[in-house]
């Protein structure tokens, strides 16, 4: 899974490198050409810099490949990754000066090459020097950190948190470590990493606490029952991690939705066990489609936004924006916005109401809410135009425009075991729930058997029919 998502990060960041060489390469010309002062200006129709700059690129991309260009950012320093491009740029020059003179490419103007070498540098130096600081400060700010919970606290656990602790910028920070006797709770396994409970508490701490991958670094033969701990953990959505020895026969378990993979994990070898979908390039894909869409849909729809703001401020007292806690990917904390539709209270007289409520489950519904603002809430819901607000916490990264519905926390308490593992992809918009037909009318499980048939079956394709079928609904104002 990761290694496949960073292929794709490696493959994408190659294509930036290759394109900022044919615009060196292009302004080089273009300043010959046009721009430099008698008698350098210009240049001779003579050679053909078509053909150099095809050469440029395949050499270019074998160069920047043998010098390790595409290595981790957060295993190296800026200066390691300038002297590496640097020796790549001027490695691929001398290659391409080489090749002109065995294949008897004349004439072509040594400063436009000398020009085109300074410009390649300067453009690769800011691009990677820009993308550096910004990692940089997105990982000291805490951003994209994922929670490894460890299951063992001796040598192999010490040697997962040393990993983790050499890859900082690999996102990962350490919950705590469980062990198997319950007087070795609160000692420290290394310096900030502390053993918070026994395998015994694992439910408990994957219900109270933002999980994002579970670890085993013990042998598996001195945990009794194994296997309950990994279903349980399965059960839940919370990808698992196993440190393979030689007891891993042993091990009677038969994962019942849970994909197998061996994986390299810093540098240790693993094997990965994820409900989620193993297509991460896809979903890397899917990331940045919904960051562009919600960013670009944001842009033309503000004088939509601002014409519901005015109605909604208009129609009745209170703010225009709606702010609920909800759970989000694995259990985190986030606040969602959306239009306004209800009178102003009435959040205060839900227990008084939830007598009629017509959901069944943790949620709640009335088909004519007494709360809502008289026509403008009603078409707002109708039309889910309230929704709107919600591409800023795409913008955030909390939500995606497709995933399951983010619950508050109230529902969240409530769940089965199994209903938590909708938590394990990030919440979105839309989902399958809100462009079935009579979604009202379906059941808490029914809904909850959709989210997880989803996750099971994910793709863009679905994605994209998802959509669609939203945009349907929208038009035949089925919202409520």
């Amino acid at each position: 899974m990761l290694r496949e998502q960073n292929k794709l990060i490696a493959q994408m960041h190659k294509s930036l490198d290759i394109c900022l060489t044919v615009i060196a390469f292009v302004g080089a010309c273009f300043l010959k050409k046009y721009l430099f002062p008698e008698p350098f200006k210009g240049l001779i129709q003579g050679p053909s810099y078509h053909v150099v700059l095809l050469m440029i690129i395949i050499i270019w991309y074998v160069t920047f490949n043998a010098f390790d260009l595409y290595a981790s950012f957060r295993k190296q320093s800026l200066p390691q990754i300038f002297l590496k491009m640097v020796k790549a740029v001027s490695t691929g020059t001398l290659v391409m000066v080489l090749c002109m003179y065995l294949f008897k490419i004349k004439d072509v103007s040594r400063t436009m090459i000398g020009m085109f070498f300074l410009l390649d540098i300067g453009l690769l130096t800011l691009s990677k020097g820009v993308v550096y600081r910004m990692l940089t400060r997105f990982r000291q700010k805490g951003f994209n950190f994922r929670n490894i919970l460890i299951a063992g606290s001796r040598q192999r656990a010490m040697d997962v948190i040393d990993a983790i602790g050499d890859h900082l910028g690999a996102g990962y920070r350490v919950l705590g470590c469980l062990d198997l006797e319950q007087n070795e709770i609160g000692k420290k396994v290394k310096e900030n990493v502390q053993i918070i409970g026994t395998l015994g508490d694992l439910k408990k701490i994957l219900l109270e606490n933002v999980v994002d991958e579970l670890i085993f670094a013990l042998p598996l033969n001195k945990i009794e029952n194994a296997g309950q701990y990994i279903a349980t953990a399965e059960e839940m959505g919370v990808p698992v991690r196993i440190l393979p020895e030689w007891y891993f026969h042993r091990l009677i378990y038969k994962p019942g939705i849970a994909s197998i993979a061996f994986e390299d994990f810093l540098g240790i070898p693993t094997v990965a066990l994820s409900t989620t979908s193993p297509r991460q390039g896809e979903l890397f894909i899917k990331s940045i489609f919904d960051y562009l869409f919600a960013g670009i849909t944001c842009a033309l729809s503000l004088p939509l936004f601002l014409l519901i703001a005015c109605a909604i401020k208009f129609s009745s007292r209170g703010q225009v924006f709606f702010k609920q806690e909800r759970i989000g990917l694995n259990g985190r904390r986030f606040i969602v916005y959306k239009f306004r539709t209800m009178l102003a209270g009435a959040d205060q007289r839900r227990k008084e109401l939830e007598a009629i409520n017509e959901a069944d489950g943790p949620v709640f519904k009335i088909k004519r809410d007494p709360r809502v603002i008289p026509f403008l809430g009603t078409f707002l819901r109708m039309t889910s135009l309230d929704e709107l607000p919600q591409l800023i916490n795409v913008l955030k990264g909390e939500m995606s425009l497709v995933g399951p519905r983010p619950p508050i926390p109230a529902e969240v308490e409530k769940y089965d075991v199994w209903q938590r593992r909708r938590l394990s992809m990030k919440p979105g918009i839309t989902c399958l729930w809100q462009c079935t037909t009579d979604r009202n009318e379906i059941l808490f499980e029914e809904w909850m058997n959709l989210d997880l048939k989803y996750i099971d079956n994910w793709s863009l394709k679905l994605d994209f029919k998802i959509m669609l079928r939203t945009a349907l609904v929208m038009l035949m104002g089925e919202g409520r």
